[in-house]
């Protein structure tokens, strides 16, 4: 009972920062397309957060098409893959339990 509780408890934060991420890549996507200030604290925090997930996918796949950067798009669709597969993994695993 309490091994499943704590898995469950697992899942929800593992599910809650899935989505925070993912909320990260999508404001951090959007405000490319304004040209911020890159010494904005903001947009240094989004970049600090972003690039190196960005770089590690660039350097396995190419994800620049006709000028645009698809990183976001992957990130996001690798993130809800693990979100679906994992954490409900996790959930019935918890049920089972």
């Amino acid at each position: 009972m309490v091994i499943a509780t704590l898995i469950e408890a697992i899942a929800n934060i593992l599910h809650m920062v899935i989505n925070i991420y993912i909320w990260v890549v999508i404001i951090a996507a959007l405000i490319t397309w304004v040209r911020p200030d890159p010494y904005n604290p903001i947009v240094q925090i989004l970049y600090r957060l972003t690039e190196p997930v960005y770089a590690f996918i660039r350097r396995y796949i190419p994800t620049v098409i006709s000028g645009i950067d698809l990183s976001p798009l992957i990130v996001i669709i690798a993130l809800q893959f693990i979100d679906l597969f994992l954490v409900k993994l996790l959930f019935a695993l918890a049920a089972s339990l």
